[in-house]
């Protein structure tokens, strides 16, 4: 797959304005740079510059010991240097002469902000005195583009977990019942991914998060000793790691009291609200939109309907992580930036996932996964239509 990526990325260059992108790192496997996983599998130790120039083959160089292994990992000719790369990282940008290098720092992705402040003050030094020192621009919009833009077997592999989620969760179904506590649902969860083989998308700790009732968390916490009772409502988000890629996903299910057959309409309402604003949302979303438009359409069909507004985006891209980039369905709110006016495009892979909070049950909430067409919003997961019962 980095060879896919490193092969895409001149095209954006070129849109973005950029001749050369430059990722300068140092001990990766302590420092990741968030950018490395798309164009390189392996680790460096010392400092080391990976550069892709919009014309021309892309270079490494890296400390001498690290040589064969990135060789081995491919996509770069690769230049060795024991005492100091300051030389080589010169030679390179004058054989390019670059008028714009995009660096990895940015104010709003933390995808695109891998370049410690350290590490730029090094490049700094390196590059003083040189007519590079005032040509650093961030690497933002193409890292942006870079990892959006899904290819074909970066979506199969988001569909493999897809596929493999949604196996676990009609296996947890079957398991769940009233008197089971949280950590009993998800060691459950957590036997399972490990009988498949994979990884859980985030933290084992926090993934598979389990909320059950109206006084759980709710949201971004891990399973507790609470108890599953009759009339609750509970909700998992969770998710698996397979072939590098992730998944992302939430069901929601209602626990039967006595001599009930069917959830109340106090959590049907809000269910079925949930529900069609995914889909309106899915249905809206057009490469060439921004963000913000399609957290509208959602928004603002729960609000019409009397509920309150969900305290959070309505989705985010997925992909190598489950925050997978700028790209983000928001709301114009401070905390998110610029990231509402970002321009939504073709094959990039967001989650929906808006929620309402039913007083004395819990809260309602799907998390579905949509690949961006020029039609629309194709579901990658299997929408849950009615909520989920059990007991």
């Amino acid at each position: 797959m980095t060879g896919e990526k490193i092969a895409q990325a001149p095209g954006i260059m070129r849109e973005e304005g950029i001749d050369l992108w430059l990722t300068f790192v140092r001990e990766s496997e302590v420092s990741r740079d968030p950018a490395l996983d798309l164009i390189l599998d392996a680790n460096c130790t010392w400092q080391s510059a990976f550069m892709i120039p919009v014309d021309g083959r892309p270079v490494a160089i890296v400390g001498s010991l690290d040589e064969t292994r990135i060789r081995d990992a491919g996509g770069f000719e690769v230049i060795g240097y024991t005492k100091g790369i300051g030389a080589s990282l010169i030679e390179q940008l004058e054989r390019h002469s670059p008028r714009t290098i995009a660096v990895n720092f940015s104010e709003n992705d933390v995808t695109s902000d891998g370049l410690s402040h350290g590490m730029y003050l090094i490049l700094e030094g390196y590059l003083g005195g040189t007519p590079f020192a005032g040509r650093l621009v961030s690497s933002e919009g193409l890292i942006s583009k870079l990892r959006g833009r899904k290819s074909p077997e970066e979506i199969r592999r988001i569909k493999k977990n897809i596929d493999l989620t949604e196996e676990i969760f009609d296996r947890v179904t079957a398991f769940m019942r009233p008197g089971m506590t949280e950590r009993e649902v998800a060691a459950f969860i957590l036997s399972e991914v490990d009988r498949l083989g994979v990884e859980t998308s985030w933290e084992r700790e926090l993934c598979p998060s389990v909320f059950t009732g109206p006084e759980s968390a709710g949201a971004h916490a891990g399973p507790t000793d609470r108890v599953i009772e009759p009339g609750h409502v509970l909700n998992i988000d969770f998710g698996t790691r397979a072939e590098r890629y992730c998944s992302d996903m939430q069901r929601t299910w209602y626990f039967l009291r006595k001599g009930e057959t069917a959830a109340p309409p106090e959590v049907l309402g809000p269910f079925d609200t949930i529900r069609d604003a995914i889909r309106l949302a899915a249905e809206a979303i057009r490469p060439g939109m921004q963000g913000r438009e399609i957290d509208a359409v959602a928004r603002d069909h729960i609000t019409g309907k009397g509920y309150p507004e969900y305290p959070h985006a309505l989705g985010h891209q997925i992909g190598r992580m489950t925050h997978d980039g700028a790209g983000l369905l928001c709301p114009e709110w401070e905390r998110y930036g610029t990231l509402p006016y970002l321009e939504i495009e073709e094959n990039q892979v967001y989650t929906l996932e808006p929620r309402i909070t039913i007083p004395g049950f819990g809260v309602a909430t799907m998390e579905e996964i949509v690949a961006v067409r020029k039609d629309g919003g194709e579901f990658l997961s299997h929408p849950q239509t009615e909520i989920i019962l059990s007991g």
